[in-house]
């Protein structure tokens, strides 16, 4: 897989093309994806997803705050597992979000020798959603391209949608996620120095200094699978502000703690799975209580993880 960042330079021929936002890359994309790298590849053609960052809502509504399921990297390299031959992630802007419908499929016409265009069924482009599907069924008929609309997919007769993760994972629903994403999931982040108080206790644990607008599942400890050096150890992870010993307001952090596992993490890249939802953050009167509590989570995790 190829990774552009602008269409500038690009001249691919008899393009199948898809374009979204494709945050997650959720069961909904795989399944226009798997449309998508099907036909192209029957064809001889270049499968090719073109997507955007920052998202459009952040530039168009004003959002602000965590939010992303994957960074722009991370999606590129899951659009590639998919099987996708060419990754275009443009910049949105003001200046991207204020161009025709017209214009902006004639420069993916000149660029991308646009053959096939797979959508899904509530798409539309170009200034103020102007290419809709009539209009882009009609311009095809002008630029001889082709149009595959997809059906939404289901889940528990509701749509999977990023939004929806986004919802569920607030909420904590790991299990529903998983379902809605068709894999676990997944935080990346660097171990960081933190204060060194899990060590104090027995129990270290190795602090992620995580993109700040990834969104983070609701705060509570969760039992995760840590992948780190190309091996995969299973953890106790807390995603909070530890009441125990923060006495005022803290921003949240992700800590996590390694079964069995006594090296040193530092500066190591350190991906976590989340398989389960243990408990809600809690406070405890003593650090005795903490602890306590801390082995308890750390037996349910092992009974769960076991299997996984």
């Amino acid at each position: 897989m190829l990774h552009h960042t602008s269409l500038k330079g690009l001249h691919l021929q008899g393009v199948w093309l898809t374009i979204g936002s494709f945050d997650g890359v959720h069961r909904g994309h795989q399944a226009i994806l798997r449309k998508l790298v099907t036909g192209a590849h029957a064809a001889g053609a270049p499968a090719v997803v073109l997507t955007f960052f920052p998202h459009p809502s952040i530039v168009l509504r004003g959002r602000s705050g965590p939010f992303y399921l994957t960074s722009p990297e991370e999606r590129a390299v899951l659009l590639g597992q998919q099987g996708v031959d060419h990754v275009i992630t443009l910049r949105f802007d003001k200046t991207l979000a204020s161009q025709t419908a017209r214009s902006f499929v004639q420069a993916l016409y000149d660029h991308l020798g646009l053959r096939h265009l797979c959508i899904g069924h509530d798409f539309a482009l170009g200034r103020g959603r102007e290419g809709d599907l009539p209009f882009l069924q009609n311009l095809g008929k002008e630029l001889s391209y082709s149009i595959h609309v997809m059906r939404p997919i289901l889940h528990q007769g509701q749509v999977v949608s990023s939004s929806r993760i986004r919802s569920v994972l607030m909420e904590g629903n790991i299990q529903l996620a998983k379902a809605l994403l068709g894999r676990h999931f997944q935080v990346h982040g660097e171990v960081v120095a933190g204060d060194g108080r899990g060590r104090t206790i027995g129990i270290p644990t190795a602090n992620l200094e995580v993109w700040p607008e990834r969104l983070l599942p609701k705060s509570g400890v969760y039992a995760c699978l840590a992948c780190v050096d190309g091996q995969t150890r299973r953890a106790v992870a807390n995603i909070g502000v530890r009441p125990t010993f923060e006495k005022q307001e803290a921003l949240p952090r992700l800590e996590a703690h390694l079964l069995d596992y006594s090296g040193d993490l530092y500066g190591k890249d350190l991906t976590l799975r989340f398989i389960a939802r243990l408990r809600d953050e809690q406070r405890f009167p003593n650090i005795q209580a903490l602890v306590k509590q801390i082995q308890a989570d750390i037996s349910k995790a092992k009974k769960i993880l076991r299997v996984k």
